[in-house]
């Protein structure tokens, strides 16, 4: 029987969806111990593994992109068809929080006069740099939550959106790139490139972790994990007819993972080398009744974009809050968001991925 990651390839029917799904509500998660007591240093697997549900939650999102979207970039007749599909995915849902959040969240908490809220160049400035993406995020907005124990922050989620969109960036640049050089040159080694970039980037990330070397900043050592776990996504894809889905190796870094749990920092090595083989095991194996949460559908971005100013707007009415009930109410009132979100924009934008678009003329990479 072939177990390949490619043989998987040919159908749709995958756990991508559940396991999105499951990360997104990770993130809400995590983020409630710091929202609530204003530090996230009493966050369970932070307290036992050194590694925050947080991290664990995007780094799924990023390796599962990764490969989703190389499949998408590499199988698509032309570049312009990529680039619409990507910007219905993303833009459309975002636009819809932020003007939620901005208009309505942010007129109705800010401690400022309505007037001078709307007048602020500083609303603005949120507004336009989250929904760009490409130049950051922006966390405030005029008189929005500054009393809270994450104080001024409105949506901490964002973060990771302009990482996800260069990473999208560069990943087309390096396609076309290598496509270049292998029709001009007919070179033989473009395939190892896509292995070679997540190495050295793991390679770096993992030194920094013991040596630091990289700074701690916005394009230091995040930017290099975040490449990482991206570009370990386009290798699994790149290398898909090489590697087998099996159990016994599951199992195996199942049993590493947990035996590593002794210490922190070796669990930070296996947990960074094993997490991407986890993830496509999961993601393409188990089959049955969980695969009938496809046909409910995809409300991890939702959660992800909307989770953060609920929870916000939850302790701005009620700061006393146990952390369970925090959780659970937030929990509830994004989802109720998100479901809205995938049947009345997310859902309708991507039906126009069809629709014909001429913008950027046809490119296809091999």
């Amino acid at each position: 029987m072939n177990n390949t990651l490619s043989s998987f390839l040919e159908g749709r029917d995958n756990n991508f969806n559940i396991i999105r799904f499951f990360a997104a509500t990770l993130v809400l998660v995590s983020h409630s111990f710091p929202l609530l007591f204003g530090h996230g240093n009493s966050e369970p697997l932070r307290y036992l593994v050194g590694i925050s549900l947080g991290t664990v939650a995007v780094d799924l999102f990023f390796i599962t992109s990764g490969f989703l979207i190389a499949n998408s970039l590499f199988r698509r007749k032309g570049l312009g068809d990529f680039v619409k599909a990507r910007v219905l995915r993303i833009y459309p849902g975002l636009a819809a929080s932020l003007i939620i959040s901005v208009f309505i969240l942010g007129v109705y908490f800010t401690n400022l006069p309505t007037i001078a809220y709307l007048t602020d160049l500083q609303t603005y400035k949120f507004l336009f740099i989250n929904m760009v993406l490409f130049f950051g995020e922006e966390a405030t907005l005029p008189g929005v939550f500054e009393l809270l124990p994450w104080a001024s922050t409105v949506n901490g989620s964002l973060w990771t959106l302009p990482f996800e969109v260069r990473a999208y960036a560069l990943l087309v640049i390096i396609g076309l790139t290598l496509t270049h050089f292998q029709k001009k040159w007919k070179v033989t080694f473009i395939k190892k490139v896509y292995l070679l970039i997540p190495l050295i980037g793991m390679g770096i990330y993992l030194f920094d972790y013991f040596h630091t070397i990289l700074p701690i900043s916005y394009f230091g050592s995040e930017y290099a994990r975040l490449l990482s776990m991206f570009f370990i996504g386009v290798a699994f894809y790149i290398y898909r007819e090489k590697i087998v889905l099996s159990n016994k190796i599951f199992y195996t870094l199942i049993a590493l993972l947990i035996i590593s749990s002794i210490d922190n920092q070796l669990f930070f090595v296996i947990y960074n080398c094993t997490l991407a083989y986890i993830v496509f095991y999961l993601a393409y194996v188990p089959k049955g009744v969980i695969r009938k949460f496809n046909t409910y559908g995809d409300y991890s971005y939702g959660i992800y974009i909307y989770a953060f100013p609920v929870q916000q707007d939850v302790l701005a009415v009620n700061p006393k809050l146990s952390l369970l009930t925090f959780t659970i109410i937030s929990l509830v009132i994004t989802f109720i968001l998100a479901y809205l979100s995938w049947h009345l924009i997310e859902k309708k934008a991507l039906k126009l991925k069809n629709a014909k678009f001429q913008f950027i003329k046809k490119n296809t990479l091999r």
